[in-house]
């Protein structure tokens, strides 16, 4: 950040607050002075976490406290309703990933930001984790050729507790956990594979917490109340949402538009918790074992008679400060430069719209009859703007 000062705004302080960590370095470049949240428990949270920060409930109290840069923290389903009023009152917004639950929510976050040349940006923290940028890396560097196929399991072995005891047990609240959850790794594909997806189908099904008897109503918890790795087998999970109907199993299909042809399957019940990424070239492909520090990226790039072999290249991925291998705080540091002097960023407004239509078109197909759906465009001069990297417009632009 330089000498560059920056009073910075919270909206929401419950399970992506731990952002504030690397937003609040008084006297090194930025404060957080205000927090908004509509729970008591968050406010006291953040009462007691930035005792130097201003706490209320009012948005408006928030958009009148002359911050120059606002984190948006809230219910995802809450996105648009909080970065629309932030843009329109001339603040550069942060948004947490995914950038709405809808379509239409996420298209007039873009929208508004393009119209009030306000900028935005979008926390996909993946594309800054260590095992993508590695990835993305030896695919520039050419080395598997030209990518033909990505496929992406994720084994999500703590969804039991994280996914299906709060708010994001309900359609209302995430659409689903295909877009919610696989929304970070619909972008990752779409940013290794250097396209966006054109065409999806989905299959899917709540397979096992469905039946799960043990319900309760978790409203004032969170997660830390409950979390436990003693909650296993998966049918033994206590203290399931009263109300489920969002899927634990899904898979998706996926057609670039540069021609890619990619896959996505979520599961919500295996004993372990990490994501796998085999990207398949004209010359070889890479493939990730373990997501974090000790992990590896094996790379094949000679051909072999029959059978597994060895990987011609393994290169370790390393450990980083801060969390998610230390991509929080470089999706931080990129925000606040981005807010203080604007320019290109890593992140996309634009991949995070379409890693929101993919998720969301996935969806309806997975609840219908698996069908493909085409991904409506986005209108060719908010692609622009936005590519540019949100440069300053002549109002008579807008």
């Amino acid at each position: 950040m330089g000498t560059v000062d920056m009073k910075v705004g919270l909206v929401g302080f419950g399970l992506r607050a731990s952002l504030w960590k690397h937003v609040h370095n008084p006297g090194q470049g930025s404060e957080v002075t205000i927090v908004c949240d509509t729970s008591a428990r968050g406010r006291a949270d953040a009462a007691e976490k930035i005792p130097t920060a201003r706490v209320t409930a009012d948005l408006n109290e928030l958009l009148a406290s002359g911050i120059d840069a606002v984190l948006v923290l809230t219910p995802d389903n809450q996105h648009a309703l909080v970065a629309v009023e932030t843009l329109r009152a001339g603040i550069p917004t942060f948004c947490e990933k995914p950038l709405d639950v809808t379509l239409e929510a996420a298209d007039l976050i873009l929208q508004t930001a393009y119209e009030t040349g306000t900028r935005l940006y979008v926390g996909h923290n993946m594309r800054h984790m260590p095992v993508v940028v590695q990835m993305r890396e030896l695919i520039e560097d050419g080395v598997i050729g030209d990518v033909k196929a990505i496929w992406c399991r994720h084994f999500v072995g703590n969804g039991g507790d994280y996914y299906f005891k709060d708010w994001h047990s309900e359609r209302k609240n995430v659409t689903s956990l295909l877009l919610q959850k696989g929304a970070h790794d619909i972008d990752v594909i779409h940013w290794l594979a250097n396209g966006y997806t054109k065409r999806v189908s989905a299959i899917g099904d709540l397979a096992v917490y469905g039946d799960v008897q043990d319900r309760r109503d978790n409203a004032g918890r969170r997660m830390g109340d409950w979390f436990s790795l003693d909650n296993w087998p998966p049918t033994a999970q206590t203290a399931l949402s009263p109300l489920i109907d969002v899927e634990d199993i899904s898979m998706m299909q996926m057609v670039l538009d540069n021609g890619v042809l990619a896959s996505y399957q979520q599961c919500h019940f295996t004993p372990d918790y990490w994501r796998n990424y085999t990207v398949i070239g004209t010359k070889g492909r890479i493939e990730n074992f373990g997501d974090g520090p000790g992990g590896k990226i094996s790379v094949w790039t000679s051909r072999t008679a029959t059978g597994f072999a060895e990987p011609d290249r393994e290169i370790g991925i390393p450990d980083g400060d801060g969390g998610h291998g230390g991509s929080d705080p470089r999706l931080i540091d990129e925000f606040l430069e981005f807010a203080a002097r604007g320019g290109q960023t890593r992140t996309s407004p634009v991949a995070a719209r379409q890693s929101v239509a993919a998720g969301v078109l996935a969806t309806e197909s997975l609840r219908g009859d698996g069908s493909a759906r085409e991904v409506p465009a986005l209108p060719a001069d908010l692609v622009e703007y936005f590519e540019a990297g949100q440069p300053a417009r002549d109002s008579s632009h807008c």
